[in-house]
């Protein structure tokens, strides 16, 4: 059996490394490939809730989140017209410390894989099974189907500094107009805010429209206690974006089990 990633993965996230440790635990033969072992670059994936922990606990990887500055997350703060609440998650029953931790397809039958190495050699691997994890952003996948996906808004992240969460170790949720607006730390000095722009339009970055938008719609409704540095991170103009189909998805992942 061969085990293919393609895709880029961080220290404590990837389904396909996941799978490629428990089938080696089974003693199964595999031959793992990774596009890039650098630290990827994106705003998303930066949060681990507490289900996702215990699978780590399950699979003997929770030394994954030690040494990399990961912050436990203990539930979310909830604001909405002026009005705000905290909401632990229901962690009483667990005997292991399980908090949440933040941190900074083809037609026919696929045989294996081409791929090249650091120097540019190409190489041929065959096998009974391929598994590909490559992530929303599948080449593969785009490459053996045509899926009608819509696009209604689109993720703008921003990392603040010098400022501190008003729940600590909680993420926070704010239920703004005309769309939901995140924040979480990523480390111990950082914090990531996460914009959804309900539009198939970004504003533009490069002339200063998006900036404009989040001083204007967004920063109004931030908590008084991260305004001056949301400004500072808008004004620090490292804007960065991503499609999503819905930021709902999001808001669903914040269970525990």
């Amino acid at each position: 059996m061969w085990f293919v990633q393609e895709g880029p993965s961080t220290k404590t996230e990837g389904a396909g490394v996941a799978l490629a440790y428990t089938l080696g635990k089974d003693g199964r033969r595999l031959h793992v490939i990774e596009r890039d072992l650098s630290e990827p670059d994106r705003i998303v994936s930066e949060l681990l809730q507490p289900s996702g922990y215990i699978k780590l606990l399950e699979l003997g990887l929770e030394d994954c989140v030690d040494e990399i500055d990961a912050q436990r997350i203990f539930g979310y703060a909830l604001y909405e017209d002026g009005k705000n609440t905290k909401l632990s998650y229901p962690l009483e029953n667990f005997d292991s410390d399980v908090p949440g931790r933040s941190f900074h397809n083809e037609n026919g039958t696929t045989k294996g894989v081409n791929y090249k190495n650091k120097s540019g050699q190409e190489f041929t691997t065959k096998a009974l099974l391929t598994i590909v994890c490559d992530g929303c952003f599948s080449n593969l996948r785009r490459s053996i189907c045509n899926p009608k996906v819509e696009v209604p808004s689109h993720f703008v992240g921003l990392i603040l500094e010098n400022c501190n969460l008003p729940y600590e170790n909680h993420g926070h949720v704010i239920l703004g107009d005309p769309s939901p607006i995140l924040f979480y730390p990523i480390s111990s000095t950082e914090i990531r805010c996460l914009v959804d722009v309900p539009s198939q339009k970004l504003p533009s970055v490069g002339n200063g429209e998006m900036a404009n938008y989040l001083k204007t719609v967004v920063a109004p409704q931030v908590p008084p206690e991260l305004y001056t540095s949301f400004i500072a991170a808008v004004d620090k103009g490292n804007i960065r974006s991503m499609l999503l189909a819905t930021f709902i998805r999001m808001l669903e992942s914040m269970t525990l089990l």
